[in-house]
């Protein structure tokens, strides 16, 4: 009973809460990078690097049976090992892309913290400062 109730203490706490929190929003905002990725810029990079898709780069490491086309998808489905390096490469570029978004993020946050941090609080000015203060107001109104 009490390792149940040790679990319970354990995923109410709040840095748990705040992980989960954190993962669902990671694995959304992943999905996005991917979209960018995928059906933005890696577009634009095939243009410039004459049409190249590179989810379409292989290399076959086997014979392919006979019948089956020289297609990524079809090699795949028959058996063959294939060495996709252009996932890979497609996934590298997502992984540089995220990593810069988020660099980009930490930054901002960081520099709000520091404008956050410069700006000085008006601080309340000495206990003996105020009582002199009430008394000079006490003395302009009689």
């Amino acid at each position: 009973m009490s390792v149940l109730k040790e679990f319970r203490e354990f995923a109410v706490k709040g840095n748990v809460i705040d992980l989960a929190v954190g993962v669902i929003i990671g694995a959304a905002f992943g999905k996005i990078v991917d979209s960018l990725v995928a059906d933005i810029i890696m577009p634009l990079v095939g243009i410039v690097f004459g049409k190249l898709d590179f989810s379409n780069l292989y290399i076959v490491l086997g014979t392919a049976p006979a019948g089956v086309t020289n297609n990524l998808a079809d090699l795949k489905k028959a058996g063959v090992p294939v060495l996709a390096y252009g996932n890979f490469i497609t996934i590298a570029v997502n992984f540089v892309i995220l990593a810069f978004i988020i660099f980009m993020m930490v930054k901002q946050i960081n520099k709000l913290r520091k404008t956050q941090e410069a700006a000085p609080a008006e601080a309340a000015p000495p206990e003996d400062i105020a009582l002199l203060r009430e008394i000079r107001d006490s003395l302009k109104r009689s």
